[in-house]
């Protein structure tokens, strides 16, 4: 059946956050406004201008997969595969009783396997090139998590990875929706996959001085739309959604958290870094995600906001959620969940997509915590620092990543 008009809906979710792990905890701590931000424990941080990040505490990979292939997969893709794990168990889907080739994987990463990467840099300099491990090219390449979750689980279907920064997750979840929308697949396991807290990337972002300094007060660095923001905070995780064709769901039996009906994606053409200005890129993309969904702005209850806690991309997404929704943006509430789980990069469009299907799900909106002294210029209602009880029927989940890359997804309360 080769049709756009295929509905597609959200049956499972596995997420693995600085906040929790499993959808339960995560949930729980975003609606009580809980911080995962810290000092760093991966490695010695006392030479970096930034020593805090959102680190994912407690993960064992080998309750996921064999104690071998931990040993042959980076932080990263043992993350995916965790999170994939989740999402299958949360969607009952019995893999014996499915046609495999007719479910794929799409699971995006900003940069992929970056501590295997300096890893074996090191190893290189210190040791040699024969000392170079046979795997650290298939541990290192930002596929390999869509690619192991595929072998782990025998999925042969449209297996792919976009990376496109932090927006990587978003568009994995786009990308995936179109799949199953045109009939080349029922079944989709979709989001990103990141594990950035290593030493080389940290340093990269403390010299593109991106990063907040505020190392004394770790909980409170992360702070989206507030006036004394001063850079993102680094964070790790995944987030695995099951995207499913309504009738491949209705043939299970499968719960249905909510459907996926738009997906908007533009390019600023502008600068490798900064957005374009007054957010027209962004701004261009929630109209798409709306034009595609068929819905009006005045629709839209929630946007869950890139909101990364920086000087310009949360000023210029406030001004491109303004452009996009004309009058109805002073009605809608704009969340940043950054502001708890740290900026996860790749993966944060998968877990943030998790965190709207379940404000949709729960008629609850998590806060933007560590809102405490409003930017003149940021002047939407921003949900600060208490969750919120509100029917939503229509949210959007917005991702935007260096090279002006921009992802907003459309999520519906599912009717059937």
């Amino acid at each position: 059946m080769h049709t756009r008009e295929r509905r597609v809906v959200i049956t499972g979710m596995g997420t693995l956050t600085p906040i929790g792990i499993g959808l339960k905890a995560f949930w729980e701590a975003l609606v009580a406004g809980k911080s995962g931000v810290g000092y760093i424990t991966q490695f010695d941080a006392s030479g970096l201008d930034t020593r805090i990040a959102a680190e994912v505490k407690g993960f064992d990979p080998t309750e996921y997969m064999e104690k071998k292939e931990v040993r042959r997969m980076d932080r990263y893709a043992q993350m995916a595969v965790a999170a994939a794990t989740m999402a299958i168990q949360d969607a009952k889907l019995d893999l014996d009783s499915v046609d495999r080739e007719r479910i794929g994987c799409w699971i995006g990463s900003g940069v992929g396997g970056i501590h295997t990467l300096e890893e074996q840099a090191r190893t290189l300099v210190e040791r040699g090139p024969d000392r170079i491990s046979p795997f650290f090219v298939p541990m290192m390449i930002a596929n390999m998590a869509s690619g192991q979750v595929s072998i782990m689980f025998g999925l042969k279907g449209p297996n792919a990875c976009t990376v496109t920064a932090c927006a990587s997750g978003a568009h994995s979840i786009g990308d995936a929706f179109r799949i199953v929308q045109r009939g080349d697949a029922d079944i989709m396991l979709a989001g990103g996959a990141e594990a950035g807290v290593s030493l080389l990337s940290m340093a990269g972002f403390c010299a593109a001085k991106a990063l907040s300094r505020r190392n004394d007060e770790p909980e409170r660095a992360s702070r989206p739309f507030d006036a004394d923001r001063d850079g993102f905070v680094m964070g790790e995780g995944a987030g695995i959604l099951i995207l499913e064709s309504l009738e491949s769901a209705l043939d299970r039996g499968a719960r249905i958290y909510a459907e996926l009906v738009g997906y908007g994606a533009t390019a600023d053409a502008y600068h490798i870094t900064a957005p374009a200005p007054g957010g027209e890129g962004a701004a261009q993309a929630i109209r798409l995600a709306l034009q595609d969904a068929g819905l009006e702005p005045h629709e839209v209850d929630y946007i869950n906001a890139h909101g990364t806690s920086t000087e310009l991309n949360d000023y210029y997404e406030t001004l491109a959620i303004k452009a996009a929704l004309g009058e109805a943006a002073e009605n809608v509430a704009v969340s940043s969940t950054k502001s708890m789980t740290g900026h996860l990069l790749g993966a944060a469009g998968g877990v943030e997509a998790i965190a709207t299907v379940m404000a949709i799900q729960e008629g609850i909106i998590p806060p933007t915590i560590n809102y405490e002294k409003p930017d003149p210029r940021c002047d939407l209602d921003y949900v600060p620092n208490v969750a919120r009880r509100k029917e939503v029927r229509v949210a959007l989940s917005n991702s935007f990543g260096f090279g002006g890359h921009n992802a907003v997804l459309a999520f519906k309360r599912y009717d059937p």
